[in-house]
């Protein structure tokens, strides 16, 4: 057997492996205001994250509600509200209407919602996490997000924690 082959051939194919995941990766560039399209980043949570601090699971679900704006010079539109988690769900309040409440893709069902958020205006949106629902495994620190898809390009994610006890 020709061992020096066998060497120079894996030793290839691991290089070729190391340009793709090089090439493949994402472009994390940096750009200028000018650089960028209009839309990005124009949906602002007025909280990236919140904490429950200690909750207790006898005591039931907690809520809290954050207010996103858009603070571009377009109408932006929401398509879509999920959760990372089957113990979350996040109802849309725009106006008078509610949309949800909505779950974890899989778990639930995530429909296309297309609310459009006129520029300067806000909507809240309604988390509720229930700290019973994993059951004793889901006792200690725990880390949760809601994703809001939109026209604007990159969705918007706001976050919660708490630390969950008996």
């Amino acid at each position: 057997m020709n061992y020096k082959a066998i060497f120079g051939i894996g030793l290839t194919t691991i290089a070729i492996l190391i340009v793709f995941v090089w090439f493949g990766r994402p472009n994390n560039a940096v750009t200028s205001p000018e650089q960028s399209n209009t839309y990005e980043s124009t949906l602002i949570s007025q909280e990236a994250s919140f904490d429950f601090g200690t909750i207790s699971m006898a005591k039931g679900k907690v809520n809290h509600a954050y207010t996103v704006t858009n603070t571009g010079t377009e109408p932006v539109t929401v398509k879509k509200v999920y959760t990372s988690c089957m113990c979350t769900t996040a109802s849309l309040t725009s106006g008078e209407k509610i949309y949800g409440p909505f779950g974890m893709p899989g778990h639930a069902a995530v429909p296309s919602i297309d609310v459009s958020i006129a520029t300067g205006a806000s909507v809240q949106v309604e988390v509720v996490f229930d700290p019973a629902a994993h059951g004793p495994a889901g006792i200690g620190l725990i880390s949760r997000v809601v994703i809001l898809e939109n026209s604007a390009g990159k969705s918007v994610e706001i976050a919660f924690t708490a630390n969950v006890t008996p």
